[in-house]
């Protein structure tokens, strides 16, 4: 029989993560802007207490952030990346069977701990909070539904001291009294209006609900949550991470580019990244597609939105084949008199870099390539991002992404490692 699952869950974690290293942002309210400073994608809980919203522009709330002392951050992924493997690498030392859900979820396997559950959950958190300076919320029940209640449960309520057991029936009957059907796992508005035209109207009738009747009316999926919330699992742990079947590289642009050349050296970059991605996995591509957009938001400009598929004769993973193959399709697609406002590459049809099937006059990469590539990459992990890049990809790179308030990537960069 399967024991229960954790479900752990960092607390603001984008926000967490720049507060480690900036300890004086603690107990201000604090927000993490999208790609250009778009909008609002994260939030600290004093930035909640003032009533910011989730997505909301940045540009159209400057001045409120201002009165109120928000202090605002450009998103950098790359910190928070690092950050996440961390958090990943402590939470494996306290059981073997983990499903990393998220760069700031995973889920647990704690069969055989019995009345520890508790005590290990909080030295989890403990350990955690100290090794990585992240703060967590966990959440255990019989099933993953269950858990993601408890987690919730967990984070919200400050009394349960970022720990929350859901083994017994009717402490889970209560759990989810409290709670609105939008707040499960999986319910947004749209199926929630669809589990009240067959009279399920809250989470505690969606448990008690019969399976055939909600399996036919709402499908698998809905019927295995149901289930979930009688306690019966139905969603086991994904301890392998299944192989990608694509691989996409896209940014907006810092600004409108206008130019074929500068077009071409973002497409070059976001290629490289994606190549980059793709044998860090060990895996290659004979299938890439190119595209380019305009901004649908000014409907007043002149509107651009195209992409082209490229086929190359055998598979690879190396940057420089599939930058020209990238290249070769933006080509085709790219034109003078636009303000593109975003650009991209897709890898698609992946396939193990082991086992790629060559033409009869087309052959695979070679060694010398595959070691070169290999070392390319291992530059860069060491000393920085684009420490060694193609001329294609440019030097200077103005359409780059605006990040007025990008803090440091203090544990990937040694020129950016914190000083004390």
């Amino acid at each position: 029989m399967a024991g229960p699952l954790a479900l752990v869950d960092c607390n603001n974690f984008y926000v967490s993560c720049e507060r480690v290293f900036q300890p004086e942002l603690r107990g201000r309210p604090v927000v993490v802007l999208s790609n250009n400073d778009g909008c609002v994608i994260a939030r600290s809980n004093e930035s909640k207490a003032l009533g910011i919203a989730m997505g909301v522009p940045w540009h159209l709330h400057r001045d409120r952030f201002a009165a109120d002392g928000v202090i605002v951050r450009s998103s950098n992924y790359t910190l928070y990346g690092d950050m996440s493997s961390r958090v990943m690498s402590v939470l494996s030392r306290f059981t073997p069977d983990l499903e990393i859900y998220s760069i700031d979820e995973a889920f647990l396997g704690l069969q055989g701990f019995g009345n520890r559950l508790e005590s290990h959950a909080r030295a989890l958190r403990a350990a955690v909070l100290q090794w990585t300076g992240i703060p967590v919320s966990v959440g255990i029940a019989p099933t993953k539904t269950l858990a993601k209640v408890a987690n919730r449960i967990a984070k919200k309520d400050e009394k349960h001291g970022g720990a929350v057991l859901l083994l017994d029936e009717a402490v889970q009957s209560a759990a989810l009294a409290g709670l609105e059907l939008i707040d499960l796992w999986g319910v947004a508005g749209r199926l929630a209006a669809r589990l009240a035209a067959i009279g399920i109207d809250t989470p505690l009738d969606l448990k008690h609900g019969d399976p055939r009747l909600i399996r036919e009316r709402l499908g698998v999926v809905t019927m295995r949550l149901a289930l979930e919330l009688r306690g019966v699992p139905c969603l086991g742990l994904e301890r392998e991470i299944p192989d990608r079947k694509s691989i996409m590289a896209s940014r907006s642009f810092g600004r409108p580019v206008t130019t074929l050349s500068e077009l071409r050296e973002a497409v070059a970059s976001y290629t490289a990244r994606a190549a980059e991605k793709l044998r860090r996995q060990h895996l290659a591509t004979a299938h890439l597609m190119v595209f380019v957009e305009t901004n649908r938001f000014k409907p007043d400009e002149p509107q651009h939105h195209a992409a082209r598929t490229v086929h190359l004769p055998v598979a690879t993973s190396d940057s420089g084949k599939l930058i020209g193959a990238a290249l070769a399709g933006l080509a085709s697609i790219g034109r003078i008199g636009y303000r593109y406002k975003k650009a991209g590459v897709v890898l698609l049809d992946l396939h193990p870099a082991s086992a790629i099937q060559e033409g009869l006059f087309d052959k695979a990469d070679n060694p010398r390539r595959i070691t070169l590539m290999r070392t390319v990459d291992r530059l860069n992990l060491r000393f920085g991002r684009d420490t060694v890049s193609f001329a294609a990809a440019g030097l200077r790179r103005p359409w780059k992404l605006r990040r007025e308030f990008l803090s440091p990537c203090y544990t990937t960069a040694w020129d950016e490692l914190l000083r004390v």
